[in-house]
């Protein structure tokens, strides 16, 4: 039995511009930490494959190149890294730089090469950008038959000219046990074309709002002819998207604080207003008022003006008699219930008018 430690797109030293200066350092030094805790999960592992995009450029903080040192020399077992788009193998290159101990195998090679683990009965394929581009691959590449045969790639599976393009059929063709991926931020599960699995682990932190959610890594444990994958997030700050629907709300903030869980001051959260109001929001003073809320949040306005909902109820037409039923019951009911009624109406106005907003 193998057990394997997926990880990649840690994209370390990554810029983070939508943050504050200060935020901005914080988050990188919370990139180096998730090292330290991707360590310790790593612990009694057979082999760690890395595939690319650890660090977010070839330009980096000297702390953050010795933090991958530091961090490759203490995982355990046997472990490969094959350089991604972002940081690229090249003379000179931080990869070129380390101090790596004897268990850490660089793929350099814009060609498959294999490195031969005979005690753990497995060979390990792996291929390295070499510049921001790459062509395929995986492209008529056939594994031996013998023993089993792993790889690590950075690229895209379905993906146009650029970036290593994969198509599923050169992985069901490609005579592999696992094909261990990097370059798509979302976990994809476990995956299978032919007889190949393989897998996205998804990045390591999120860093911005297209990579909303837990980010972690994946053990995948290989047991005869069975492959299982299981998904372990870190502790990492997190992007969320929340929308708030503020119609018939007492106010705008008490409606977003209702809205946000408990947790919402460890996250940057983006906050959609969405519903009726009496008035055009302003977002960036909704915002401020909420600042303390969250790590980072920003208010986006995508209400409609609200508008008197009895305004059809003279109409001979079957909105006309639903709006009369409800509002003879809305006038005959204590004030505390009004509101309620009033939302009925406007979800039976927006089903009646194939809307989906209220």
């Amino acid at each position: 039995m193998l057990k394997i430690i997926h990880a990649a797109d840690f994209h370390l030293d990554s810029p983070f511009a939508a943050l504050s200066e200060e935020q901005a350092a914080l988050r990188r030094r919370e990139q180096r930490q998730l090292l330290t805790d991707l360590a310790e999960a790593a612990e009694g592992a057979d082999i760690v494959l890395l595939p690319g995009d650890l660090l977010d450029s070839g330009v980096c903080h000297a702390e953050t190149v010795e933090a991958l040192e530091g961090f490759l020399n203490a995982l355990p077992g046997r472990v490969f890294v094959a350089p991604g788009n972002h940081d690229y193998y090249a003379p000179e290159s931080p990869w070129d730089r380390m101090e790596l101990r004897e268990n850490i195998h660089i793929f350099i090679s814009p060609q498959p090469e294999s490195f031969q683990l005979p005690e753990l009965g497995c060979t390990v394929w792996g291929a390295a950008f070499t510049s921001p581009r790459s062509a395929g691959k995986l492209r008529s590449f056939r594994a031996p038959a013998e023993g089993v045969q792993l790889m690590l790639l950075h690229g895209d599976v379905g993906g146009g000219m650029g970036y290593d393009p994969i198509g599923e059929s050169e992985i069901a063709a490609s005579g592999l046990r696992y094909l261990a991926l990097g370059h798509v931020h979302t976990c994809s599960g476990l995956r299978q074309s032919g007889d190949t699995y393989w897998a996205y682990p998804g990045c390591l932190m999120g860093r911005g709002f297209d990579e909303t959610g837990d980010k972690g890594y994946l053990t995948v444990t290989l047991d005869g002819d069975d492959c299982r994958a299981e998904f372990h997030p870190l502790p990492g700050r997190k992007y969320e998207i929340c929308s708030v629907d503020v119609t018939g709300a007492e106010s705008l903030l008490s409606a977003v604080e209702a809205a946000l869980p408990e947790d919402a001051s460890r996250h940057v959260y983006r906050v959609l207003l969405r519903g009726q109001w009496p008035e055009k929001p302003r977002p960036e003073a909704l915002a401020e008022a909420l600042a303390d809320r969250c790590f980072q949040i920003e208010v986006r306005d995508e209400t409609q003006l609200m508008t008197d909902v009895w305004l059809g109820a003279g109409e001979d037409t079957l909105r006309g008699c639903f709006l009369r039923v409800l509002k003879k019951k809305y006038d005959a009911a204590p004030e505390e219930a009004k509101a309620g009624i009033t939302l009925a109406a406007r979800y039976g106005l927006a089903a009646l008018d194939y809307r989906e907003d209220l």
